[in-house]
């Protein structure tokens, strides 16, 4: 039984608002939105990875907070583990720059005004617990 990849997915937080990115790519995911991320490197920390993957995505820089409790499944080999992070004072403001065409700071009482990916849907609703 080989060892799943995890992707990590960013629940970026600011001012009680949680960052939503909306995919373009691939075809069967765009205009779905998901949680910023991606798959951890061989050699990279989870931690690492999603600091990495969130100045390439988005171009910000960012830390990592507490890992959200949970593992959810997606598309085997690969599970979907998610931290709560947020910016740097210095960071520039978050853009979509890869694989995203559109980002929303959503509040507690919009996070479900757009189509998350199925697979964040169990994710998103934990990190909700945690805006209210």
């Amino acid at each position: 039984m080989t060892q799943p990849i995890v992707v990590v997915g960013a629940a970026l937080l600011d001012t009680g608002r949680l960052l939503a990115a909306r995919r373009s790519a691939p075809p069967e995911l765009a205009g779905r939105w998901e949680l910023p991320g991606g798959k951890v490197e061989p050699g990279e920390t989870p931690e690492a990875a999603l600091v990495r993957e969130l100045r390439e995505e988005l171009g910000v820089e960012t830390e990592t907070a507490d890992r959200v409790p949970g593992q959810w499944p997606l598309k085997p080999p690969y599970v979907l583990q998610v931290w709560t992070a947020r910016l740097l004072p210095d960071s520039p403001d978050p853009k979509p720059l890869q694989d995203h065409d559109e980002l929303r700071w959503l509040t507690p009482a919009e996070l479900w005004n757009v189509p998350w990916l199925d697979e964040d849907v169990p994710a998103v609703q934990e990190i909700a617990g945690r805006l209210r």
